[in-house]
C-alpha cells in the first residue's frame, strides 16, 4: 500500500478513536478491490433499509470523481477517437471522468420485484449475483445486524462462484460473517449509530482506492 493511501486511511479515522481498530480490515478490503479493479474486475454491493442506500451511495463515489478529479487518460481518448464521431469527440464527451466499474444490487426495480414474485424475497440480491458475478469480482454485503438473510445468501452465493466478499456490519456480525473474506464492523450494537460508522468507513475506502488510481495523475500534474 502506497504511503499516501495508509495516510489517507489514519487521518480519517484518526479523529474517530472508536473506528481505529478498523484499520487493518480496511487495508485488507482496500487489496481485495485494488486486485480487482486491476484485473478487470468490477464491484458489486447490496443491503436493505438505509443499507441499501449505502450501497447506492459506495457506487456514487466509485462511479465518478470524488475527492479528485479524473480526466480521461490520453489512452482512452486515442481508443475513443477512432470510433466517435468528429462532431462528438472531446468537446462533446470531454467532461466525461475515469470509473472504478461498480453496480448496485438494489436499484433494479423490476427485476427485484419480479425475483420476489417468482422466486422468493431471500434471493433478490443472489439471483443478480449470479447474473452479474465473475470469479475474480468483488461483493459487498452491507447488514447492520449481520443476519439479513437476502444479503447472506448473495454473500453464500457469491463465495461459491469465486467472489470475494466484504462484509460492513456491526459489532454483532451475526451471520454475515461465515460468508466473508473481509468484516468490517462497527464497535456499535445500534443501527442508527452503526450506519453512521459505515458512512465513514466507505468514505474513507472510497478516498483510499481513488488515491491509488488517480492519485499519481494529479502528482504528475503537479
Amino acid at each position: 500500500m502506497r504511503n499516501s493511501v495508509r495516510s489517507c486511511m489514519h487521518t480519517r479515522l484518526l479523529s474517530h478513536e472508536h473506528l481505529q481498530g478498523c484499520e487493518t480490515v480496511l487495508a485488507e478490503a482496500f487489496d481485495l478491490l485494488t486486485h480487482c479493479f486491476e484485473s478487470g474486475g468490477k464491484l458489486l454491493i447490496c443491503g436493505n433499509g438505509g443499507s441499501a442506500s449505502d450501497a447506492e451511495h459506495m457506487v456514487g463515489e466509485l462511479m465518478k470523481g470524488f475527492r479528485l478529479k479524473r480526466p480521461l487518460r490520453e489512452s482512452q481518448w486515442k481508443r475513443l477517437g477512432r470510433r466517435l464521431p468528429p462532431l462528438l469527440g472531446p468537446k462533446g464527451f470531454g467532461r466525461l471522468q475515469s470509473a472504478l466499474p461498480a453496480l448496485s444490487l438494489v436499484s433494479q426495480t423490476s427485476l427485484i420485484s419480479a425475483i420476489m414474485n417468482d422466486i422468493s424475497a431471500e434471493a433478490v440480491y443472489a439471483q443478480q449475483v449470479l447474473g452479474y458475478g465473475a470469479e475474480g469480482d468483488v461483493l459487498i454485503g452491507i447488514s447492520t445486524s449481520g443476519g439479513a438473510e437476502n444479503v447472506c445468501c448473495a454473500m453464500e452465493l457469491g463465495q461459491a462462484m469465486g467472489l470475494r466478499t466484504i462484509a460492513l456490519t456491526g459489532a454483532a456480525q451475526g451471520r454475515i460473517r461465515l460468508f466473508s473474506d473481509v468484516v468490517i464492523a462497527s464497535p456499535s450494537i445500534i443501527t442508527d449509530e452503526i450506519q453512521e460508522d459505515h458512512v465513514r468507513l466507505y468514505h474513507t475506502l472510497c478516498m483510499m482506492l481513488e488515491e491509488e488510481f488517480f492519485g499519481h495523475e494529479m502528482e504528475t500534474e503537479g
